[in-house]
């Protein structure tokens, strides 16, 4: 049995025992108490005793998070990607469209999410229902999908195709922002590998999905890919509105939890960022210039925007795929197994980056094999070696990206809705890529020029990654020798407490 506190103790000693299970679980040895109060209900329990109610309010939390947001990223990705297992199925011969007026309507998509994901950002941050804001706007963009089945034309397409950007704009920044409300930074990497895995997921099963939805080719009248539309926009919107009914949107109000474990999941981010800054709230204004004005931004940002570039094969990977001269069947069934190889890459990197409490070089390994995938098809059309090229590639990029979005979460300081800003700006940026990438992919089956630039973005990735960990490791030598760093860093609170960045 675990031995209680004598109820004399002070509250700083029970505060202090909680710091020391704290810094187990965070990697934080240092005395917290000094920043945050220790909530009543878990004054007089014993370390064990608190050990015990985290564990079992992170594990209720996985359950009742994580899955949801996962099927909204496999919905998601459906629901964008589809297109190019519908080019496939005929839609650019059934709407008389040129090659480029395909390579646009996979672009203007972009347009509308890149537009739009800083405002929603601002708002979910703002609302106290942010989870159900995003399953709402999973509902919209599933009625979008729907309507796309019905069009007639390449401007029909393309207007469809925009407004899905609109709407698909709130979920990733936003499942980013929510994620961080209730994961403290060391727990960061694994939960934003299982966020990504969801679109693993789809690009892994979307073609198959695909594939048994085409077979309604001809039924009622409408073609194959009209059914592939209207069936995942169906899904989408079904799925949406029983999420709604139960996703987690801020700690204090998540059902199913004792009101001891509501208080852990508070407290422990209240530690684990050495301040209360849910109650240190700015104007979204002066939290936009906070989060513009940080170096750390731009560092970051250019790392996931190299790293987005190197990644934008994805938006044509069944086209890709397609030129290994397989018929339609094969061809979407081949794009499933370099998927299932980033599940666990994405997975495994983000665990192992946890446990290690480590970034840059998870970044950077994983960026050789990217880079040895681009070299291997831009040398060649072989269709082993070209396929080789496929199955390491995503497995590769998309283990960094996660990597780069929990150092993202972990470096930046500040209020929370400066942080939720600096994840749809960076999100934002990063995605302005997909819009022009699209056109470098003209010359099959070699496509030169587009591997030739996720080759030159491959080294980039790497540069930044390596920008990024000497400008933290010189803001941690100054932390060390106690100089101020400027207003983008830690709040005197935080210096306090011991704060560094993670590496």
């Amino acid at each position: 049995m675990a031995a209680h506190y004598d109820d004399k103790a002070s509250v700083k000693e029970i505060e202090q025992t909680h710091n020391e299970v704290a810094g187990r679980q965070f990697g934080d040895d240092i005395d917290r108490h000094l920043a945050v109060q220790l909530p009543e209900s878990l004054q007089g329990l014993s370390a064990e005793e608190i050990e015990k109610i985290d564990k079992a309010a992170t594990r209720k939390l996985d359950l009742l998070l994580m899955p949801v947001l996962v099927a909204l990223y496999i919905l998601n990705y459906l629901d964008r990607q589809n297109i190019g297992s519908a080019k496939i199925a005929g839609i650019a011969k059934d709407l008389k469209m040129t090659t480029t007026d395909y390579n646009t309507a996979v672009s203007v998509l972009f347009a509308g999410y890149v537009s739009l994901q800083v405002p929603s950002n601002m708002l979910a941050s703002k609302l106290p229902y942010p989870g159900i804001y995003i399953c709402v706007m999973c509902g919209v963009w599933g009625v979008i999908s729907g309507c796309t089945g019905a069009v007639q034309s390449f401007a029909g397409l393309a207007v469809c195709r925009c407004f899905l950007g609109f709407a698909e704009a709130a979920f990733f920044p936003g499942a980013i922002y929510l994620v961080s409300t209730f994961y403290p930074k060391r727990q960061m990497a694994l939960r934003t590998a299982i966020l990504y895995s969801g679109s693993q997921i789809g690009n892994a099963f979307g073609g198959l999905f695909a594939l048994a939805i085409l077979e309604l080719d001809g039924a009622h009248g409408l073609e194959g890919w009209r059914w592939l539309f209207i069936v995942e926009g169906i899904l989408t919107v079904g799925l949406a509105i029983i999420f709604a009914t139960f996703i987690p949107n801020k700690p204090k109000t998540i059902r199913w939890l004792t009101p001891q474990e509501k208080d852990q999941l508070q407290y422990r981010l209240e530690v684990d960022r050495a301040s209360k800054d849910a109650t240190d709230e700015v104007s979204v204004l002066t939290a936009f210039k906070m989060a513009v004005t940080d170096p750390k931004t731009w560092l970051l940002c250019g790392c996931l925007q190299m790293n987005y570039i190197a990644a934008s094969v994805t938006n044509f990977f069944p086209v890709v795929v397609n030129t290994l001269g397989f018929k339609r069947t094969i061809t979407l069934a081949l794009t499933c197994p370099p998927y299932i190889l980033c599940c666990i890459a994405v997975i495994t990197n983000g665990w192992h980056s946890d446990k290690k409490n480590e970034r840059a070089f998870h970044i950077m390994v994983p960026f050789i094999f990217t880079i040895l995938g681009n070299v291997i098809a831009v040398a060649t059309t072989n269709t082993a070696a070209r396929y080789f090229a496929m199955c390491i590639l995503p497995p590769s990029f998309y283990s960094a990206s996660i990597v780069i979005l929990s150092w993202i979460s972990a470096s930046i300081t500040g209020p929370a809705v400066k942080r939720a800003i600096v994840y749809a700006v960076i999100n934002a940026l990063c995605n302005t890529p997909n819009i022009w990438t699209s056109y470098l992919y003209f010359n099959a089956p070699k496509y030169t020029a587009a591997f030739g630039v996720d080759l030159a973005a491959a080294v980039g990735t790497i540069l930044f990654a390596a920008a990024t960990l000497f400008y933290l490791k010189r803001q941690n030598a100054r932390l060390e020798r106690g100089e101020d760093t400027g207003k983008h860093g830690p709040s005197p609170v935080q210096i306090e407490a011991g704060f560094r960045y993670q590496l």
